[in-house]
């Protein structure tokens, strides 16, 4: 077990008058325990509890070598989980359980502890995750910079005629190359009008002069993610391309220069957001500035106009303004930022200037 973050849940827990805890989530757990297990349909669960007696709950079929500091309860496929688990809860006290605890563990669970008030305390560990401590600032450092050296040679490798799926495929295959774990998120490879939707999966299309392209990558090493986005031209930009590439990248680094301790998370949306609207494309930036990130991609919190949380040394989230025009192309630039007492640090050093390419 992890002492000093189990005791700031136990902590938490005491002042929120949760006595009990079930955490389900496989990454939470891990994040506790350091050990990580994807147990797909089965149950898992971290039980903690302001007594001490805690438990993991691990089907037989994922045997656990290590002593991980809590007792394991092993279960088979042919054994009552829920029973199980009821056997060592307090049935009379409130509990707590995770947000994406499936209904039929937890509804089955609540039938048998029928006195037991239930809580969603997924914000206990979801807003611990959001302080990296020096290994996991160390971590994110390191796996953001094999991002930004994916970035540059899947650029590189750009050429017209490679569809968006084929440039997607080769950037997975570099990223295996270059001993990462996995993907963050499938990678957004979006040329012209396919880029002017900010989630758009890679086609069939093969880059045509004057096209902007979305290359928004992130890979995992070391159990954590990494994110970022660049757009480049193929060839050439049209003046109105260079005029939208030009003010989300000052919305870019209007919303990293905002990113300190002390500033709200809708100050910091509002950098970027208020720039791009004083510029005439308001309507077209369609989401929030960011989100934070670390075991996801997508962290508990984001960098919204609705967020008026502070943001505080630790966290780490990105900055990710855009324009989208439907029908012509898409621009967005992002980093990730990690806050540091004084202000933040940029954990992507790759180039986001203006790059035409396709021209060697």
């Amino acid at each position: 077990m992890k002492e000093n973050r189990v005791s700031r849940v136990l902590k938490k827990m005491k002042e929120d008058n949760i006595p009990q805890f079930l955490v389900s989530d496989p990454l939470s757990i891990f994040y506790l325990t350091g050990y990580f297990l994807n147990p797909g349909e089965r149950l898992f669960a971290l039980y903690l509890s302001e007594k001490g007696d805690h438990k993991l709950f691990v089907n037989a079929l994922f045997p656990i070598e290590e002593d991980l500091g809590v007792e394991k309860i092993i279960f088979t496929d042919t054994d009552d989980s829920i029973e199980i688990v009821s056997k060592y809860v307090d049935k009379n006290a409130p509990m707590g359980v995770d947000k994406n605890w499936p209904a039929r563990f937890l509804l089955s669970l609540m039938e048998k502890c029928g006195k037991s008030k239930f809580i969603n305390a997924s914000y206990i560990v979801d807003t611990l995750r959001m302080y990296k401590d020096e290994e996991e600032k160390n971590l994110m450092k390191k796996v953001s910079k094999m991002n930004d050296e994916a970035c540059e040679k899947i650029i590189g490798k750009i050429t017209d005629d490679k569809t968006e799926k084929q440039i997607a495929s080769e950037l997975i295959k570099m990223y295996e190359e270059m001993g990462a774990e996995g993907l963050s998120f499938d990678p957004i490879i979006g040329m012209a009008a396919n880029g002017a939707n900010p989630h758009g999966e890679p086609g069939d299309r093969y880059a045509k002069p004057g096209d902007a392209i979305i290359i928004d990558i992130g890979c995992k090493k070391d159990m954590y993610c990494s994110d970022m986005t660049r757009t480049v031209f193929w060839k050439e930009v049209s003046p109105k391309a260079k005029e939208v590439f030009e003010i989300v990248l000052e919305a870019n680094k209007r919303g990293i220069e905002a990113s300190k301790p002390g500033a709200r998370f809708c100050d910091i949306d509002a950098a970027c957001r208020d720039y791009i609207t004083e510029k005439g494309y308001g309507e077209f930036f369609t989401h929030r500035t960011g989100h934070h990130i670390g075991l996801e991609d997508h962290d508990y919190g984001d960098v919204s106009s609705i967020n008026t949380d502070i943001a505080q040394p630790g966290m780490i989230f990105s900055i990710e303004p855009g324009i989208y025009l439907p029908g012509e192309f898409g621009v967005r630039i992002e980093d990730l930022v990690l806050i540091t007492e004084d202000g933040c640090e940029v954990l992507n050093n790759f180039n986001k200037e203006l790059t035409i390419i396709g021209n060697d």
